[in-house]
């Protein structure tokens, strides 16, 4: 049976195609300002070194590189690595494993690129969360809307620059109901809320 048909490959294959939905996903995204990543990462807890839920989202570089983009990395590899698991045991045993144990191998094969990839995406993805200043400092700064949605329920995402010219992208949402965000506009970071920062207007738009 053909790899790609036959049902211990089935995993693997449902994984390709929702990979590549979610790559044409963020490439719409990209192309109208919708920010599908940044919805994602809004709906996550915060990275912490505590252990649990927190320590291994830390641990897949979550928050450091756009979530949209770390699933992708798993998926596809989740992909490869499964067919390569069943492309070697039909070599060596003449039969494909069932899925669930293909899975296995598979699965720990795209954590490891996860985390092995999301340290290298770390450092070219446009995001960069150095030690300049951290994300308490950002309260009382002021940033620039760059992606806002037409669904009220998520947040926005702006681009803030510290005094060397370095920049963070974050998620915002307006303080107040009356405030709609707009891009290129000016907003003041007056409290945090999660991963996501509560704005208002930028009353001095010299101070960006």
């Amino acid at each position: 049976m053909s790899l790609f048909v036959a049902t211990q490959t089935l995993p693997f294959g449902v994984a390709l195609l929702v990979m590549l939905g979610l790559t044409v996903l963020e490439v719409i995204g990209l192309i109208t300002a919708l920010s599908p990543s940044s919805w994602i990462d809004s709906l996550l807890p915060e990275p912490a070194v505590d252990g649990g839920l927190d320590g291994v989202l830390g641990w897949l570089h979550v928050g450091k590189v756009p979530s949209l983009i770390l699933l992708i990395l798993f998926l596809a590899s989740f992909s490869v690595a499964g067919y390569a698991v069943q492309i070697f045991a039909r070599n060596l045993l003449g039969f494909y494993l069932p899925a669930f144990i293909a899975f296995i191998p598979a699965f720990f094969g795209a954590m490891a690129s996860v985390r092995l990839g999301g340290k290298w995406l770390a450092y070219i993805v446009p995001r960069d969360e150095s030690s300049a200043i951290s994300e308490s400092e950002f309260v009382g700064r002021v940033a620039l809307v760059t992606a806002v949605s037409s669904q009220k329920i998520l947040a926005a995402q702006a681009r803030l620059r510290d005094t060397d010219g370095r920049s963070y992208f974050i998620l915002v949402e307006p303080d107040l109901e009356d405030l709609q965000l707009t891009q290129g506009m000016q907003v003041l970071l007056i409290k945090k809320m999660g991963s996501v920062y509560r704005v208002i207007e930028n009353p001095h738009p010299t101070l960006i």
